[in-house]
């Protein structure tokens, strides 16, 4: 399995309308329309209320590089990117241990 953490940070004041914008993301994904993604949760940090991650954990490599490619990713990013700060999110890919 490989593991994905995204760290999204909002402009100041955004979070709210941010959470309000990524669920409808969440619940497609959540709802089994990637069959090799097994986890796509949204946290928010406790230190700093602009910053958010997203735990997503996928079944194998075809698995995360189809996530983007997806319908839903590609019609719903463009809401939500205009709630970032500028720049690229920051990413850490991780493999699973067992």
């Amino acid at each position: 399995m490989i593991g994905l953490i995204a760290k999204l940070k909002v402009l100041e004041g955004k979070g709210p309308e941010f959470e309000k914008a990524f669920k409808p993301l969440s619940d497609i994904v959540n709802s089994d329309v990637e069959p090799g993604n097994l986890l796509y949760q949204l946290c928010k940090s406790r230190q700093d209320p602009n910053t958010y991650v997203v735990m997503e954990l996928y079944r194998d490599q075809a698995a995360v590089d189809e996530h983007p490619k997806t319908r839903h990713f590609t019609e719903l990013w463009p809401t939500l990117a205009p709630l970032l700060q500028p720049g690229r999110p920051d990413f850490e890919f991780v493999d699973s241990v067992e």
